[in-house]
């Protein structure tokens, strides 16, 4: 209970909600145990929401992509999120174009795979893409991207169908270009996620598109701290068996009374 703390205690936990936006048992159990580590951990997670360019909408949206993300799947992060995002403005339509590129996640993976195989193929590449085709591809992937040659010569029907799933956004109520950019950083810069490849072209475009590489900075920044759910996890289940060994004490003390 708030009264239960130590005037340091109440400090730190209001320094915390400050910081983070929110309260929960495992920062409760942390507080109670090390306030120190809660503090310092409040100051570093908050330092790029605190001090960098991108808008407070903008952060809870990368935070809803990060937590919704196939290689995370954080339920409780995404609930926060929601509610932080909506009271910064996000409309439904960002938090859609938003899962729509965790969707699209994996592709990466996908683009990748087929450049081994064409390696290992030893096939030439001497794709003949329509027109038409060439030209969205080169609206959502740099020129030189050579997995497009290869989806292209391979499975021209796959990159048909690849480019329409990719392209789709909401252009008038959803996220903007560069916004959709810095998501997808986030999403390939954290290390639930981390793919070096793909990071490097999407900072590429991003930069050739006139994004800040301080606002570029900050989506990197942002997902370091996902890493928090494993201690949160630990500290939850540290409660519960603290709280277990004090009833077992306890109904010890009682028996031998008895």
């Amino acid at each position: 209970m708030t009264e239960q703390l130590t005037p340091e205690q109440r400090e730190i936990k209001e320094f915390f909600i400050a910081e983070r936006g929110y309260w929960r048992p495992w920062t409760e159990t942390i507080l109670r145990i090390n306030p120190q580590f809660l503090k310092r951990y409040a100051s570093y997670a908050g330092y790029p929401a605190r001090t960098g360019p991108l808008s407070k909408r903008m952060i809870e949206l990368i935070y809803i992509a990060l937590d919704a993300s196939a290689t995370h799947l954080f339920e409780n992060g995404v609930n926060t999120h929601l509610l932080l995002a909506h009271e910064a403005g996000a409309t439904p339509a960002d938090v859609l174009d938003v899962l729509h590129l965790v969707s699209a996640q994996g592709l990466e993976s996908v683009y990748s795979a087929v450049e081994i195989l064409a390696e290992e193929a030893g096939i030439a590449l001497a794709p003949k893409v329509p027109a038409n085709l060439r030209a969205r591809a080169d609206r959502i992937f740099p020129a030189d991207s050579r997995f497009v040659a290869v989806l292209a010569q391979l499975d021209p029907g796959y990159l048909e169908v690849l480019v329409d799933f990719l392209e789709y956004g909401d252009p008038v109520d959803g996220l903007s270009p560069s916004e959709r950019l810095l998501v997808e950083i986030a999403l390939n810069s954290c290390f639930t996620g981390y793919n070096a490849k793909a990071l490097r072209r999407l900072i590429r475009v991003a930069l050739d598109a006139g994004i800040a590489h301080a606002e570029i900075l900050q989506a990197i920044q942002l997902g370091a701290h996902l890493s928090v759910h494993g201690t949160a996890l630990g500290a939850t289940l540290l409660d519960q068996f603290l709280s277990s060994q004090t009833q077992t004490s306890s109904q010890t003390a009682k028996h031998k009374a008895g």
